[in-house]
């Protein structure tokens, strides 16, 4: 099996980042690396062109760096409700997923991606929650968030109550 040793322009995902040197397969090279200006074969030009590559990976990692820490902050200092429907004696009809946080996230000028939000398994229960977002490799915050019901809360034996003052 031929190995080629390419010098990469962009970070790629399961590979590595910018700048690093890494080792592949020749036709995963020439095929889909080289083609799309992802990659650079490793010769003694190239390797003078990895210091600027770096250079600018560090920029790049430490604006990241910020913006997730800024992003952080936001996140920590919000607080949003979520209204569902429930039925009797405060029973949810439903779930509150993932996708119902980042919309209503979104609402409140916060863009998050899917992946970022850990949300264990979608909540059932009304009361305050917490979800765990994953801003970057070195800074995880919490989302506290409440779910709340739309409609006000009749409990199971008042609403027997009111069927037997009926009768």
């Amino acid at each position: 099996m031929a190995n080629n040793q390419v010098l990469l322009l962009q970070p790629i995902s399961g590979l590595g980042a910018e700048g690093d040197t890494v080792t592949v397969k020749a036709g995963y090279a020439r095929n889909f690396l080289l083609p799309r200006k992802l990659a650079l074969p490793i010769t003694q030009a190239n390797k003078k062109h990895v210091e600027s590559l770096l250079k600018a990976r560090e920029a790049r990692e430490q604006k990241e760096f910020e913006d997730a820490r800024t992003l952080s902050e936001r996140v920590e200092k919000t607080s949003i409700a979520i209204a569902v429907k429930t039925g009797e004696g405060g029973k949810m009809f439903g779930a509150v997923t993932a996708n119902d946080l980042l919309g209503r996230l979104k609402e409140e000028g916060i863009e998050l991606s899917k992946k970022q939000l850990q949300l264990a398994a979608p909540i059932k229960e009304l009361g305050s929650h917490t979800a765990a977002v994953k801003l970057h490799a070195d800074i995880e915050t919490e989302l506290k968030f409440e779910v709340v019901s739309e409609n006000p809360i009749e409990d199971g034996a008042d609403a027997e109550d009111a069927a037997e003052d009926d009768e």
